[in-house]
């Protein structure tokens, strides 16, 4: 067959950002997909619907400056909270056994039971109290009960301080009974899923230790770090990077450095947030000022052999010329083309990846 070379010709799309032509005399290679000598690409209709490819006609506006942000997820003190040990003790399963990491629980839920425990001369002592206080309130109930007998010829206020004494003993009793054989439900502090669970049947805790971590997941938190105080000031808005069902609003900002940052908080909000608690993410904020640039979809850009930030520029039926630009994220799923286009560029908006493959 008698391969014929064709000339390809240059469309209203092929400027750059300067208004330079950027096409020229290029050898075709016909029905081939292949990269042309001076960096092109031709790429055939048909390998165009199969490879999905779209494109999109660029196009200025203003749109609000955005910075990216190193964040870390925590439990939102509102919706979540932690389980601790009031007292050192010995840990039982509750009604429903002990609860693990994803069960889900309500407010005032048993969780587990605690058994207090003491070292051996603490709890000999506190027998030796209890032994005492049954003597003593064996004694007081005889002496009310004499008293009451003899109610007529004795003053009432002797049998009033009687009975007072005797109350005061029994409660006595019943406090240090508790202190040795007694026993205390840890009940949920928030509805949601257990994050956390750090006890096991029979394990000994002291007080204070974390038993559970319950967040919903439904409500998070997110503190992200900014250096500069004045950005800080001006975030109306944010996302996270590859989460883009996640939505964050600004719950305030901490007025105090931490490692040379300022801590800005946000809460976020979704169904079944795809989010662990303490998961490193990228938070991508929204400022007051804006900036003009080409809005493109994130998979618009790719990298060429030089590891520079392009997009295709569709400049023919089956050319496509790779552009270097400078861009910046603008949300989870978008960026912002701020220098290397200009607006009569249709730029490939799906299918990047694949026309940057051939070779």
């Amino acid at each position: 067959m008698l391969c014929a070379t064709v000339p390809a010709q240059a469309s209203p799309g092929a400027h750059g950002p300067n208004g330079e032509h950027l096409d020229g005399q290029v050898v075709s290679p016909g029905s081939a997909l292949a990269r042309l000598p001076d960096g092109s690409v031709n790429v055939p209709k048909l390998a165009q619907r199969r490879m999905t490819i779209r494109t999109l006609m660029a196009q200025e506006s203003d749109v609000p400056q955005t910075v990216e942000l190193n964040g870390r997820t925590s439990i939102d003190p509102n919706a979540g909270g932690r389980v601790q040990a009031p007292f050192a003790g010995r840990i039982e399963g509750g009604p429903s056994g002990i609860p693990t990491a994803g069960t889900a629980v309500r407010m005032g839920q048993v969780l587990v039971v605690l058994r207090p425990v003491a070292a051996a001369s603490e709890r000999g002592n506190q027998q030796a109290q209890l032994a005492e206080a049954r003597a003593n309130r064996t004694l007081l109930e005889q002496r009310v009960k004499r008293l009451v007998s003899l109610e007529g010829t004795v003053p009432a206020k002797d049998i009033d301080a009687a009975r007072a004494e005797l109350a005061a003993t029994v409660g006595r009793e019943r406090a240090v009974a508790n202190a040795v054989n007694g026993r205390e439900e840890i009940v949920a502090s928030a509805s949601g899923v257990i994050a956390s669970a750090n006890v096991l049947n029979g394990q000994i805790v002291e007080a204070r230790d974390v038993l559970f971590e319950i967040v919903d997941p439904d409500r998070m938190m997110v503190e992200a770090q900014v250096t500069d105080p004045q950005i800080a000031g001006s975030i109306v808005g944010a996302h996270l990077a590859g989460l883009p069902g996640v939505e964050l609003t600004v719950a305030g900002l901490n007025r105090r450095l931490r490692d040379g940052a300022l801590p800005v908080t946000f809460r976020a909000k979704g169904k079944a947030l795809p989010m662990a608690i303490g998961q490193p993410v990228t938070v991508i904020a929204r400022l007051q000022s804006s900036v003009r640039g080409v809005a493109l979809p994130a998979e618009a850009l790719a990298r060429n052999p030089a590891n520079q930030t392009i997009v295709w520029i569709k400049s023919g039926a089956q050319r496509f010329i790779a552009q270097p630009v400078e861009a910046k994220t603008l949300n989870a799923s978008s960026v912002l083309v701020t220098k290397g286009l200009s607006g009569d560029n249709r730029v490939v908006v799906s299918g990047a990846s694949l026309i940057n493959q051939i070779r």
